[in-house]
């Protein structure tokens, strides 16, 4: 592709058909074999903290990945390392429907966390090479509405999959959502980074000096925070989810699906919401919104689980699904915003400042998922709700204050000289 291809936009549906797939692509490797895990936690004899690690190390393999995608896409384009990417994405989906050891099944997982991460990079990097900041944002919700649909149909779709023709068929179901999203790339997604945007080199002191120089920015601190925050928050009920809903309130796998949709849902009224707010009441003001959503939920939870010390209960769904849809809406608003605005001040280096944000986001999600595992072990909540209620509530007071302050005060700093 020539340097004058390169710099002609794509039609508005391609840009958000394209945004869809290669961010929710991630919401898919993530949430579609849920419904799956207890299955497959006992079809592979290991117990529910160790069934844990196959979504812990995507994590961690996603946010290392990102790091050696960002700077390759900026230096060679995006189409280049989504070609490659979303390639070996779907070889190793493939190892996942076949792996017969927990060994086998954490190594398939994280090689899909790894090339994921090029879909991700690439899909949030693309924005700040087609738009402004604020009419990034916008499109980034729109975006993240296809994501949203995406996240209804996933956990559902598991659930099914795992019902009729078991584990398996859920982790086959994301290799062919990763070949579907591979063949709207070759076919439709020309590419966006302009040649004379491109960086002229990679080697490895001026990547870290350009991460140190990202990572001094007030402004990328601000938003990398919130999306790491409030995705903390969100990787709390994800990973703890399928055992507190299945294994302790008794849903069955179909009918967790569907208390997951119903999160989904609330994201997407969340998105919806978004670019409302950022007409009304720009970038700033919309996080602002989110945050004291975002504090609500936390305060819901905290009660919920208030409820359940004093009563000596297991609270139901009714008790528990108002703080999570709050929690969810929050964060269709915080995530356009926050993922726009960790690239809005580097316009030649939009993707490594995506990347960076993306590691940060995944270190965070990792340590949340190891405090969370060793919390469910814990002698006085094994078994109960508390490890998963009180980690989003504490995920909800951090994101809460990274909205309400961080984002307020340095949400919109120039670019330095």
């Amino acid at each position: 592709m020539n340097a004058s291809e390169a710099t002609r936009p794509p039609a508005t549906w391609v840009v958000v058909v394209a945004l869809s797939l290669l961010l929710g692509l991630q919401p898919i490797t993530t949430d579609l074999y849920l419904p799956a895990l207890p299955q497959m936690q006992r079809a592979l004899g290991v117990s529910p903290s160790a069934a844990q690690l196959t979504l812990s190390m995507l994590v961690l393999a996603f946010g290392i990945g990102q790091l050696v995608w960002g700077p390759v896409a900026d230096r060679f384009g995006r189409r280049p390392v989504l070609r490659w990417g979303l390639s070996l994405f779907v070889v190793a989906s493939g190892l996942t429907f076949i792996a017969d050891s927990l060994s086998l099944m954490i190594a398939a997982r994280a090689a899909q966390g790894a090339c994921l991460s090029a879909a991700v990079v690439c899909g949030r990097a693309m924005i700040r090479d087609l738009y402004a900041p604020v009419d990034g944002a916008r499109m980034m919700a729109h975006g993240m509405g296809g994501l949203g649909v995406i996240a209804l149909i996933g956990p559902v779709t598991g659930g099914f999959l795992s019902t009729q023709w078991g584990w398996r068929y859920a982790l086959a179901a994301v290799g062919v959502f990763g070949a579907i999203a591979l063949l709207f790339v070759v076919w439709r997604l020309p590419e966006t980074l302009p040649v004379d945007r491109r960086t002229p080199s990679m080697r490895p002191m001026t990547l870290l000096r350009d991460w140190w120089t990202i990572a001094q920015h007030p402004t990328f601190r601000a938003h990398a925070l919130l999306t790491s925050a409030t995705f903390g928050g969100l990787y709390v009920c994800l990973a703890g989810g399928p055992f507190v809903f299945i294994d302790l309130l008794g849903c069955s796998k179909q009918a967790f699906g569907f208390v997951m949709a119903s999160w989904s849902v609330s994201y997407l009224i969340g998105v919806a919401l978004c670019r409302r707010l950022l007409v009304s009441r720009g970038l700033i003001g919309s996080v602002r919104v989110a945050g004291l959503l975002t504090l609500t939920a936390g305060l819901c939870m905290a009660g919920v689980s208030a409820y359940a010390a004093i009563t000596g209960t297991t609270p139901g769904l009714a008790w528990i699904m108002p703080g999570l849809w709050i929690y969810g809406c929050a964060h269709g608003i915080h995530q356009p915003c926050g993922q726009t605005g960790v690239v809005a001040s580097f316009p030649r280096h939009a993707g490594a400042a995506s990347a960076l944000s993306g590691f940060v986001l995944a270190s965070v999600a990792f340590g949340v998922g190891a405090v969370l595992a060793a919390a469910m072990k814990l002698p006085l909540w094994v078994d109960t709700i508390y490890p998963m209620t009180l980690g989003v509530s504490v995920g909800a007071a951090c994101t809460a204050w990274v909205a309400l302050h961080l984002v307020q005060r340095d949400g919109l700093t120039p670019v330095p000289a």
